[in-house]
């Protein structure tokens, strides 16, 4: 007997909404579950805290996160402090939607039965993947700037300003809920509360129609498939530029670098590097599994491959592991960055501190 013969007990089970009971009905029937199934069974539990957790994070983290940059601190340009803000800013967004308002439920879906009867998943999803988008092509504007302020001196002047920034970003915005918004008239406006790319269900055909299928085709090549490549081209073009400039650099310096063994240009554009090469392996790295999910999981409904060549239990793991891209940013800037670190550790006391003062009073 499998766990699909037990679907049915499983269910009645955990309509108690308690984990203990889960956990109880899955070590009792743990010799009935296939290893596929003991795998997935595991990680909808890990599920049941992880998710919670991340979210309880992810939110105030995010926040601290833009308050901090936003006051100007840190010892960053206002370019860069524009970008990493709106990265945040865009993360905490993907939280609220994603986490919050989809996974959540998924995972406490008896606590959510009202939401079958709010008819706004559609609309919810060109939200959810505006910001997604957002999200990720923040990423791949600031590794352009860095590119760009590192790379090209004469641009430099010219593209990393503030102004500029703020009229990339706007514009990234702008295209990536013109590029979502098919998304509403591809899904439906009832909520399914499962663990699928697609939140919704899909209009009639669109499933298995060709011209839909190309279509949610080219929105997982636009995202995240391109930023990929792009930023992997990036960061080759810039670390290649900066090995290039430190051995000319050190040549010019000659016999004086061992007396100032320090040189004050090459340590910012050593920060500069491992903050942008940090953030894009982040980045990638998190977003891979479920990337390669979405896209086979396509191609198999449209009868391009004949078999399926990843299980369900990835994309459970890739949603996962996405979600937490969107909070790892915050500690990133706190290990690559002096100045943020101090400024976080300092928010972190600040309430402390007025307690200790108002009880001195």
């Amino acid at each position: 007997m499998d766990l699909n013969l037990r679907s049915v007990a499983w269910k009645d089970a955990t309509l108690d909404g308690r984990f203990i009971w889960r956990f109880d009905y899955f070590v009792e029937n743990y010799h009935y579950y296939s290893l596929k199934s003991r795998v997935i069974v595991a990680i909808q539990m890990t599920q049941m805290f992880y998710y919670p957790l991340l979210a309880i994070v992810g939110i105030p983290v995010n926040i601290l996160t833009i308050v901090i940059l936003s006051r100007g601190k840190c010892g960053l340009s206002k370019c860069v402090t524009r970008y990493l803000v709106a990265m945040a800013a865009a993360d905490l967004l993907v939280i609220i939607l994603d986490l919050v308002l989809r996974q959540i439920p998924i995972r406490y879906e008896e606590y959510f039965q009202f939401v079958y009867s709010i008819r706004v998943c559609n609309i919810h999803s060109v939200l959810l993947y505006t910001t997604t988008d957002c999200s990720v092509w923040f990423t791949v504007t600031f590794t352009f700037d860095r590119f760009v302020a590192i790379c090209c001196q004469k641009l430099k002047t010219k593209y990393c300003t503030e102004r500029t920034a703020a009229v990339v970003l706007g514009t990234v915005t702008v295209l990536s809920f013109l590029k979502d918004i098919t998304w509403y008239f591809m899904l439906s406006d009832t909520y399914g509360l499962s663990n699928s790319p697609w939140p919704c269900g899909g209009r009639n055909n669109v499933m298995y129609s060709k011209i839909w299928g190309s279509i949610e085709s080219l929105h997982y090549l636009l995202n995240p498939c391109v930023p990929f490549v792009v930023i992997l081209l990036l960061n080759a073009l810039t670390i290649r530029y900066i090995l290039v400039a430190s051995r000319a650099r050190r040549r010019l310096r000659g016999p004086s670098s061992a007396e100032t063994p320090r040189d004050p240009e090459m340590e910012s554009r050593r920060k500069s590097i491992i903050l942008l090469l940090v953030v894009s392996a982040n980045f990638i790295l998190l977003w891979s599994m479920l990337t390669v999910y979405s896209i086979t999981r396509r191609l198999y409904v449209l009868d391009v491959q004949s078999t399926p060549l990843l299980d369900t239990w990835v994309v459970e793991l890739g949603f996962m592991l996405q979600l937490l891209s969107c909070c790892t940013n915050t500690a990133i800037y706190a290990v690559t960055q002096t100045k943020f670190r101090e400024q976080f550790k300092n928010m972190l006391k600040y309430p402390f501190t007025l307690i200790v003062k108002f009880i001195k009073r």
